[in-house]
């Protein structure tokens, strides 16, 4: 009977172990990239944590929205409705992040630093001027 029961606990650490080692992985597609503040910049956000605790903050009158995730203190342009237009993302520093909204869908810039920084986010359309959300 013990040399049963030592196979039967051999056997079960070794399945525990093995689960374990399963759960504990995390393929390349599920992990996200973690930043803050000027590590940010250029990321995109739907590829890091910065998209978990994002909320819109400002919107212009065509719809461009700012995004800001507290988690990482960076900003972000989103645009998901209207016309085609250049939006971007743009801090009181300088920092700048552009991208083309065709019209259709939803299309965000990569971000920009925000931490002890003031954004907006703009959007322009040819022949049509530009409008921007207020600094945030």
């Amino acid at each position: 009977m013990n040399t049963l029961t030592r196979k039967l606990a051999t056997a079960g650490s070794a399945l525990a172990l093995a689960a374990s080692g399963l759960l504990l992985a995390s393929s390349p597609a599920s992990a996200a990239t973690s930043c803050y503040g000027p590590s940010c910049t250029g990321l995109d956000p739907s590829t890091s944590i910065c998209q978990n605790d994002a909320r819109t903050v400002a919107t212009s009158s065509w719809g461009t929205e700012l995004r800001y995730s507290p988690t990482c203190r960076a900003a972000w342009a989103r645009q998901s409705g209207g016309m085609a237009m250049t939006i971007w993302v743009e801090s009181d520093t300088g920092l700048e992040r552009a991208a083309y909204y065709t019209g259709g869908g939803t299309v965000w810039t990569a971000m920009i630093d925000d931490k002890g920084i003031y954004d907006r986010a703009c959007g322009h359309v040819i022949e049509g001027g530009e409008t921007c959300t207020s600094w945030y």
